[in-house]
């Protein structure tokens, strides 16, 4: 078969994986703390095993295709919520959260307290400090830049935050939660919370409406050029291959 034929439909996945990538970040443009993510390509030569494949033969039968992709940890813009159980972070550090018995890391800080004082995130996962899950007495509270939380001016704990050296590979779990390999989590020294803030989206909305148009402009392409593609061989077959 056709090696442009292979390499459209490489295309074409490609593409189509991008589109729901871009489309999931326009999508999450107001969730707090959601990070973009971004899609990355690799080359995926077809070929035989130990066959060797002569220049043409590897420039010809190496396609394009999704890669996975990655995370955008470039920070979002804080906006004053005026509510104390609001948290945001300056910096690049990240919450961590334990979600049954794993440990996740976060930027969305919209937490609140359960009816025993425990520190959850939205979805009720707890919010773990130095010493554990955050347990926070009744009173009003005050959170400083590190993280000491007091309560009526007694310090009552100190939430932990992570950071994470530009080479480790995030995984999104669900919206907000993120996984890192083991050993990864570093002690946050250039992060501090802003009480009272949540931060926004890292989503540019603009930046990523051109990109989805960008994509699906080249989706469009390469569905016209597997078209074409298709009706050569479907020519070949019956009407060339009969005289053979």
């Amino acid at each position: 078969m056709d090696s442009g034929y292979y390499a459209s439909c490489a295309g074409l996945a490609a593409q189509m994986q991008a589109l729901e990538l871009v489309a999931h970040n326009l999508a999450n443009l107001d969730t707090t703390g959601y990070r973009g993510q971004q899609a990355t390509f690799r080359s995926l030569l077809s070929g035989w095993g130990t066959v060797s494949l002569n220049p043409l033969n590897i420039a010809i039968n190496d396609f394009g295709v999704l890669g996975g992709s990655r995370v955008d940890v470039s920070p979002g813009s804080l906006v004053a919520t005026g509510n104390p159980l609001d948290m945001g972070i300056a910096g690049n550090g990240f919450f961590v959260v334990q979600s049954g018995s794993d440990t996740f890391y976060t930027r969305n800080g919209s937490f609140h307290l359960t009816s025993t004082g425990h520190l959850v995130t939205a979805e009720g996962d707890a919010v773990l400090g130095e010493r554990g899950p955050v347990t926070v007495p009744a009173g009003p509270l005050t959170v400083s830049g590190d993280g000491t939380l007091s309560v009526a001016g007694a310090v009552v704990g100190k939430l932990q935050l992570a950071e994470f050296s530009p080479q480790t590979a995030l995984s999104a779990v669900g919206n907000t939660l993120y996984s890192a390999p083991a050993g990864s989590a570093l002690p946050a020294a250039n992060s501090s919370i802003r009480q009272g803030m949540l931060e926004n989206s890292n989503v540019n909305a603009a930046m990523s409406v051109i990109e989805l148009i960008t994509v699906q402009r080249n989706a469009e392409m390469m569905q016209r050029a597997l078209g074409e593609f298709d009706s050569v061989l479907n020519q070949t077959a019956t009407q060339d291959l009969p005289r053979v």
